[in-house]
């Protein structure tokens, strides 16, 4: 059943430029993927929240992101670091991202998320913000990404594509639960463990998110493309073959029919009734 949700998702492949590199100037920084988090937060005066509770050096992590929105403008900048269950119970927590416009959760291990967070007051705050602030940004880069899904991928060897087994699943935070997302997905070669998991799970979609790249949901259906990479997109809704519960472990898996779409920077998907518009070929683009 479609999740109903008025704010706005923003999973990042990781890797997303944040102005570290001096061969890109501001004018980079300011088309880059944490731009289009700041204007979807409504600009840089918004209270911007960063959980690094996913890294394992979290306190680098944020003065990286400190950094990075700073040369935003950003200035209404604090950081979540939430290390336990108790921490995310923390009434002053709680009161710290009650009237936040965004929250950015970092790269590591999503599992951490899931387990310091999930099912805790915090994630019943984030949900609610979700259900009912259209201005509310919720957005994640490589772990942060992929904690979004409830299916949620937390495990597997790019080396042992498409044999069975070779993904390991977990329940994530189920933001945008008719979705398994991956991220770091061209770099690291990640076709097979997110191929796997759309089999184990044919019902749901699977989102293969390049580095420095990322998509805007908007309403939990409209997706846009943003960032430099691409977006791959599997389908397993149609498949006329799918042997995943019949092999044993370590087998080699078979697939057919899985509708698969490349999406680049402007291209749009629409998740109700699984559309697709491809941002119109420009002489600039070729």
């Amino acid at each position: 059943m479609q999740k109903q949700i008025k704010g706005i998702l923003i999973p990042i492949g990781g890797n997303e430029d944040k102005g570290e590199n001096e061969y890109y100037g501001i004018d980079f920084i300011q088309e880059g993927i944490l731009a289009h988090v700041v204007r979807e937060s409504g600009g840089n005066q918004q209270k911007i929240i960063i959980v690094p509770t996913a890294s394992s050096i979290p306190d680098e992590v944020a003065e990286n992101y400190l950094s990075a929105f700073g040369k935003l403008g950003c200035t209404n900048l604090h950081i979540l670091n939430i290390q336990s269950r108790e921490e995310a119970e923390d009434p002053a927590a709680l009161e710290m991202v009650k009237n936040a416009r965004c929250m950015m959760f970092s790269g590591g291990d999503q599992s951490k998320i899931v387990n310091f967070i999930g099912m805790t007051k915090l994630h019943e705050l984030i949900n609610e913000k979700l259900a009912n602030e259209s201005d509310f940004v919720l957005a994640g880069t490589s772990a942060g990404a992929m904690c979004m899904s409830h299916e949620m991928i937390a495990g597997g060897s790019s080396t042992e594509a498409l044999l069975k087994g070779n993904v390991l699943m977990k329940i994530g935070m189920g933001f945008v639960p008719e979705l398994i997302i991956d991220s770091h997905f061209v770099k690291r070669g990640r076709f097979g463990r997110l191929a796997e998991a759309c089999a184990i799970f044919p019902h749901l979609m699977g989102l293969g998110l390049s580095e420095d790249t990322g998509v805007i949901i908007k309403n939990g259906v409209e997706f846009r493309v943003i960032g430099s990479g691409m977006v791959i997109l599997f389908d397993p809704s149609g498949l006329s073959h799918n042997n995943q519960h019949l092999l044993k472990v370590g087998t080699a898996m078979s697939l057919s029919n899985m509708v698969t779409h490349i999406l680049a920077n402007g291209d749009r998907f629409k998740l109700d009734d699984r559309a697709i518009e491809i941002l119109p070929m420009h002489e600039s683009h070729i």
